[in-house]
């Protein structure tokens, strides 16, 4: 025996074989036209192309030279005031979270009255 599936009832019901094997909404699978050659166009040559710069210049070596100065500046600070308002608000953000878990632990482990 052999099902396909019915559209309109939404299940699998009895069929013949050339109707199981051939499902509605399924094409032939020859090709209409033949399909177009990759490598008939002509290349661009590399020298005639526009050389396009997304990266901008490198930068790298000139960090390198002002991150690795040694002057005695930890290497988070050494951008100047950014650096310093960046770490000082990071330092209070967390002193400020630890002592609310310390006050939320403490309030947890009181008994009901």
């Amino acid at each position: 025996m052999y099902y396909k599936f019915s559209g309109f009832t939404q299940k699998l019901a009895g069929a013949w074989a050339s109707e199981a094997y051939s499902p509605q909404g399924l094409k032939s699978v020859v090709p209409t036209e033949a399909p177009p050659i990759i490598f008939a166009t002509p290349t661009k040559l590399t020298s005639n192309s526009t050389v396009y710069d997304y990266a901008g210049k490198n930068r790298v070596p000139e960090l390198q030279k002002f991150f690795q100065k040694a002057d005695g500046v930890p290497i988070y600070l050494k951008r100047g005031l950014p650096d310093q308002m960046l770490y000082q608000t990071t330092m209070a953000l967390t002193v400020g979270g630890t002592i609310y878990c310390l006050i939320a632990l403490y309030m947890a482990v009181q008994p009901k009255k």
